[in-house]
């Protein structure tokens, strides 16, 4: 998270956060709980990452007509408009960290193979 800091930092957003945005960048709707299952984080850690994102400007959570327990999460146009800011960032986390494409490829086959068998 160190090395993201300086990067998020210039587009107005904290790792966790920005962790948040790559879900709403892929789906740009999800429920709450939908996210928190994407992101393994339950509600109590969740709510306050999205408060902030909401008080930002990038996303807006509403409450479904159908059922008042389910609340959606969508981007905002400034949303999309951040996806633009953080493109270059998964490319400069790469330079940064000095790792071969070929150890990048290996490294995250292994978490992946890591994460099936934990969850």
């Amino acid at each position: 998270m160190k090395i993201y800091r300086p990067l998020l930092s210039a587009v107005g957003i904290t790792y966790p956060q920005y962790l948040v945005m790559l879900v709403l960048w892929e789906e740009e709707k999800i429920t709450v709980s939908g996210l928190g299952d994407r992101l393994q984080l339950d509600s109590g850690t969740l709510t306050p990452l999205l408060k902030r994102l909401e008080q930002s400007g990038f996303v807006e959570r509403k409450r479904s007509s159908e059922d008042e327990r389910v609340v959606f999460v969508s981007l905002t146009k400034n949303g999309k408009h951040l996806r633009e800011k953080a493109k270059a960032i998964p490319e400069q986390i790469f330079c940064l960290s000095g790792i071969k494409e070929s150890q990048a490829v290996q490294l995250k086959e292994i978490l992946d193979g890591l994460g099936a068998h934990i969850y």
